[in-house]
């Protein structure tokens, strides 16, 4: 698979398919209950959006990280949430309802700041001239074309057609996750005699953001008195980044293959900790969570 081929179609195309099925599963109500139950969702967007991105900054800087795949990590850390969490915190008992309106919101801001936080990451470590080649306001379009577009049809449609929006979702998420590793492969095959390297330099540090974020999200907030349920969810949402996105960004936006190294491997780690996280975290919700009250429990378009 040619480096052009695979960065500028198969990666967009594999972004907006995940992005149409994120949509094909939303409602508006999914908006409406950031309103009605705006602690959960505060705190958990707060965990992604502001100590997340720190986490990323620390750990580069303490795994030694330079140049591009440091501000690979980075990146990483600045993107938002995706639908890998939302099936985690399904799988885990937590609660859907709020991994899908956490996931969606920060989906709608994150096309902004991502590029306005990255610019100065690159400067940071790559220096002055790195920044310069990071376009702003083009970056901004075209995450806006390639995440919130699809979003906006994918709710479309489910508006128009449920039924058959419901009975897509499915085969959707199967050909998103194909398209995912069928990007990771293409990375790595353009990459295979400096792997063993960058295993060596960024896999300990993407599995450390990943780790540490699940354990932040999950701790913090029950330490903030959220419910065990709720705590499960944004320690996955904190935890599990859309490496799509990043992905898109090192490798379509900067083409820069080296910063894409850490979303690759990052993206490939988050399964296996995910599921460790979710077997641990399982046993903590009792029997009758699935008949709480209707404020955590996912809606009939969920």
């Amino acid at each position: 698979m040619e480096a052009t081929f695979l960065t500028k179609v198969v990666l967009p195309l594999a972004l907006f398919v995940i992005m149409l099925g994120m949509g094909l599963s939303l409602v508006p109500d999914d908006f409406r209950r950031v309103l009605r139950h705006p602690k959960a969702v505060a705190i958990g967007a707060s965990f992604q959006m502001l100590a997340l991105p720190l986490l990323g900054f620390a750990f580069a800087k303490i795994f030694g990280l330079e140049g591009a795949l440091a501000v690979g990590l980075v990146t990483l850390a600045l993107c938002p949430g995706g639908t890998t969490s939302n099936m985690f915190s399904f799988l885990s008992r937590g609660d859907v309802a709020l991994s899908i309106s956490l996931t969606a919101v920060v989906s709608l801001i994150t096309p902004f700041t991502i590029p306005l936080l990255l610019g100065p990451a690159m400067t940071h470590f790559m220096g002055e001239a790195a920044a310069v080649k990071l376009p702003i306001g083009q970056t901004i379009v075209q995450l806006l074309a390639i995440t919130v577009v699809p979003v906006g049809i994918g709710m479309f449609v489910r508006h128009k057609a449920p039924s058959a929006s419901r009975r897509a979702e499915g085969a959707v998420k199967v050909l998103s996750i194909v398209f995912l590793f069928a990007v990771i492969g293409g990375i790595m095959r353009q990459n295979w005699d400096k792997l063993p390297g960058f295993f060596a330099q960024a896999g300990l540090s993407s599995l450390a953001l990943n780790v540490v974020g699940m354990a932040l999200g999950y701790f913090g907030a029950k330490s903030l008195k959220l419910g065990e349920r709720q705590s499960i969810t944004i320690g996955l949402e904190v935890g599990i980044q859309n490496g799509t996105t990043a992905l898109l960004v090192t490798s379509t936006i900067l083409q820069n293959p080296i910063m894409s190294i850490a979303p690759a491997i990052y993206s490939l780690i988050m399964f296996a900790t995910g599921a460790i996280f979710g077997i641990f975290v399982a046993r903590r919700v009792p029997k009758d969570a699935d008949t709480a009250p209707p404020a955590t429990v996912p809606s009939a378009g969920e």
